[in-house]
């Protein structure tokens, strides 16, 4: 996955919110981790403010199950 879709898959999720798009944004994550690293998860939670809208913190590592 890219960036830029990456970007906006997480977009939507955090328009909506909810513990079902916290979940979809976890696995974006762990697809983004996958593909390109920590920094790019890090850069994306500050970007979108992830850790005000579902918790997440930079640093924290995602894997898919």
């Amino acid at each position: 996955m890219t960036l830029e879709k990456a970007r906006e898959l997480l977009q939507v999720q955090t328009s909506l919110g909810g513990g079902y798009n916290r979940n979809a944004a976890k696995l974006i994550l762990a697809e983004v981790q996958r593909d390109h690293g920590q920094g790019a998860v890090d850069r994306l939670i500050r970007e979108l403010d992830l850790e005000s809208v579902f918790g997440f913190a930079p640093g924290t590592e995602f894997k898919a199950p």
